[in-house]
Formats: C-alpha cells, sequence, structure tokens
C-alpha cells in the first residue's frame, strides 16, 4: 500500500483524509512489514487513534495476502530419451513432449515438459549426459531409451545396468520416475527378445517406479502412423502415443500433488 495521511492541527481530534490505496503495487511486502513491526508509519500517530490505524493495517494486511496468493510453481516433466523422444524429422511442436505438454495442459494441468531427446541415444549415451541434461527442480523423468540399443544388437545387460544406473541416480536426485518400455525387433531371435523385453519391467519393479510397457504401442504397426523409413512416428503417429501415455503421465502429477 502507499499509505499517506494528512492531519490537521486545528481540528479536535486528529483525522485520516481519503488520500491512502492509491496504489496496490508493493502492497504484500509494505503489508508484511507493518504486521511484522506492528506499528504503522503514518507520522502524527499516537493514542487511541493509533492503535485502531494498527489494527485496520492489519486487518487489511490479512485480506490482502488472501486475495494474492503466491503462484504455484508448474510440474516440471523432462523427456529424456533418443529419436522418438527427440522427434526426429517432424515440425517443431509436433514431437512427444511438446504435444503431451499441450494436452496435459488442455486437462487443467500447470507443467512444463523439456525435450531432452537426442537422435541416436543409446543407454550408455543417456547415462553419459544424464546429470546435465536433467536439470534440477525436475519433478518426473519420462525415461525412454533402449531402443538404439537393441537394433544395433548390443547387450540387454548393458542397457539394464545403464538403465539401473540411471533410475538411481535420478531418483537419489529427489525425481520420480516413468519408464517407457522398448519391444526387441523379432528377427533378433527369441532369446535376445526375452532378455530385452524383460529388462524394463525387472527395473520397473526393482525401483518401485512406473512402467508404461511400450513407448511405440498402436504405432510400431501401423504403416500409416510411421515416417517412410518405418520406424520412427509420424505427427498423427506421435498423437497416438500421446493419448495412450497421458493417463500414466496424469497418475504421477495427481501422486505427486502437483494438479495444476
Amino acid at each position: 500500500l502507499t499509505f499517506l495521511s494528512t492531519w490537521t492541527d486545528d481540528a479536535p481530534e486528529p483525522s485520516v483524509s481519503e488520500t491512502w490505496l492509491s496504489s496496490m503495487t508493493g502492497s504484500v511486502t509494505e503489508i508484511r512489514s507493518y504486521m511484522v513491526l506492528g506499528e504503522a508509519t503514518a507520522p502524527g500517530t499516537y493514542g487511541l487513534e493509533s492503535m485502531a490505524i494498527k489494527r485496520f493495517i492489519v486487518a487489511l494486511g490479512l485480506m490482502a495476502l488472501t486475495a494474492f496468493p503466491a503462484l504455484a510453481e508448474p510440474f516440471r516433466i523432462v523427456g529424456f530419451g533418443d529419436s522418438l523422444m527427440a522427434g526426429y524429422q517432424l515440425a517443431p511442436g509436433e514431437g512427444f513432449p511438446e504435444k503431451l505438454e499441450a494436452a496435459l495442459k488442455a486437462r487443467g494441468h500447470d507443467v512444463v515438459i523439456a525435450n531432452a531427446g537426442v537422435s541416436g541415444d543409446t543407454t550408455s549415451g543417456g547415462l553419459a549426459r544424464l546429470d546435465w541434461s536433467v536439470p534440477d527442480g525436475t519433478d518426473l523423468v519420462i525415461l525412454e531409451l533402449g531402443a538404439n540399443d537393441m537394433l544395433r544388437g548390443l547387450s540387454p545387460q548393458i542397457a539394464e545396468q545403464n538403465l539401473d544406473a540411471m533410475i538411481a541416480r535420478l531418483k537419489e536426485r529427489g525425481m520420480d520416475v516413468l519408464l517407457a518400455g522398448m519391444m526387441a525387433a523379432p528377427n533378433l531371435g527369441q532369446a535376445y527378445g526375452e532378455a530385452f523385453n524383460g529388462l524394463y519391467p525387472r527395473l520397473a519393479q526393482k525401483h518401485g517406479i512406473d512402467l508404461y510397457p511400450f513407448f511405440l504401442e498402436g504405432v510400431a504397426a501401423d504403416a500409416s502412423l510411421l515416417l517412410d523409413d518405418g520406424m520412427h512416428p509420424n505427427a498423427t503417429g506421435v498423437d497416438r502415443m500421446v493419448e495412450n501415455a497421458l493417463p500414466y503421465v496424469e497418475r504421477k502429477i495427481t501422486q505427486a500433488g502437483g494438479e495444476g
């Protein structure tokens, strides 16, 4: 508040002129100072009149603090993955993190989602860049890696060890994790498929985190939802992925009390 008072010397009792409440800017800070100090700073206050003014200021302060509550921080999510997360060959705004953020906001959630996808990344590459790719203050990480390990025929055990280390490190930093699973291509053989496909449920159970079983659910086998390479989703395919993942992400927001 801007507290301006005019006192007259010739009146039988002091009075406050109608010149205050001229500005609401900075009001909460000044009101807090009045409440802490317990003093009105207008000149010439004394006696009962001074006490009445103090009480009024305190009452007005309480009303102002109620009217201007502190703004809640948005729920911060990082999509950490490979080209499936990065939005390979898609236009700006068509990637999974961007479309997921728009869908969550449309449903009333106050969220911010950062795209930390890197095309071609493996679990080893993800582990190497994890600390500087995921900033402090992140509430949830959608961890989507392993597809490139599988396509290169790399050891499922190595992928599991890398993902295990990433999950542990994120949890140590106080971040929740939604693990997005991947499925091995059939041409890699039954033994490889069983070892690779099983690593995601094992890690989710070990760390007590939620698992979204297959990041490309409903997309991988539908050519109309894929780019010409037959591997990456097109914009419509991303819409399907967001639709499928939305309940999992909303549950994490609700569990964290991060309703927007």
